[in-house]
């Protein structure tokens, strides 16, 4: 179906549902790359730019799909994403997801320098917990640049040298959105599954349901990965995403999740 009128019927449906509902379905109107860069577009232009979103999508994707949410959004908003996000954020925050649009981080070939490791693991441990204060540049340049098989490694490196996580060190080190963000590339680092499963699981636990954040997570994964993360789900919860849907949600919206979910691992 051509994009435009894949809009048209998109239209259309959005009068005839309400809530939820209707955000899920029209979530599931839009071509993939061009249903993210509107989640991007929405979190940038939007009430309060929803920091949480942006880094959520630009730290959990390829170079590959980030340049085709690029250009999705470019085609449907006329402006570029790039441009859109430095003028939405300031300081270490823009710097670091601005990092992470220009996808510097694949490396297909997984050959990881053991030198390399141990110097990025040491410039980690002087950038912060060596010295009074943080440099902040340090940590963004190594997270947002090197490959997730040579950070693993890093990350072994900087644990034997700083006698903790690397995560512990972010957190003692950062705060705020900055921290949300050198954090969620490292987990995306560690296992994207688990990331993922993790959101799932904070969207539903607690009073109020996220659903903007389980919409845009099954949705997403839905054609990608979501059997892996449903598995990651049940071993790290002991219970099943489907289970956990049919206790926080309710009519229609509920059926709709369940069918994208699927059945149980």
């Amino acid at each position: 179906m051509a994009w435009w009128k894949a809009w048209d019927l998109t239209e259309t449906l959005k009068s005839e549902l309400s809530g939820k509902f209707e955000r899920l379905i029209v979530a599931l109107m839009y071509p993939p790359y061009r249903y993210e860069a509107k989640e991007l577009h929405d979190a940038v232009k939007g009430l309060g730019t929803k920091e949480g979103v942006i880094i959520e999508i630009l730290a959990s994707r390829t170079k590959t799909q980030l340049r085709e949410i690029m250009k999705a959004y470019e085609e449907d908003y006329g402006s570029s994403l790039e441009g859109d996000i430095q003028a939405d954020t300031s300081g270490y925050l823009e710097r670091i997801l601005v990092c992470l649009l220009q996808g510097s981080r694949d490396d297909v070939s997984g050959f990881v320098d053991p030198g390399l490791a141990l110097q990025d693991a040491q410039d980690l441990y002087a950038a912060g917990e060596k010295i009074r204060g943080t440099d902040e540049m340090k940590f963004i340049t190594i997270l947002c640049t090197r490959s997730a098989t040579h950070l693993l490694r890093v990350f072994e490196e900087y644990e034997k040298i700083a006698n903790k996580s690397i995560e512990d060190s972010i957190k003692s080190e950062t705060h705020g959105s900055l921290e949300e963000a050198m954090l969620t590339v490292v987990k995306c680092t560690r296992n994207l599954h688990s990331y993922f499963a993790e959101r799932l699981y904070y969207a539903m636990k607690g009073a109020g349901t996220r659903d903007g954040t389980l919409i845009r997570n099954i949705v997403s994964r839905s054609e990608i990965d979501l059997n892996l993360i449903k598995c990651r789900f049940k071993q790290m919860y002991g219970q099943t995403l489907s289970s956990m849907i049919m206790g926080d949600t309710s009519g229609d919206y509920k059926n709709a999740l369940l069918s994208l979910v699927g059945s149980d691992p």
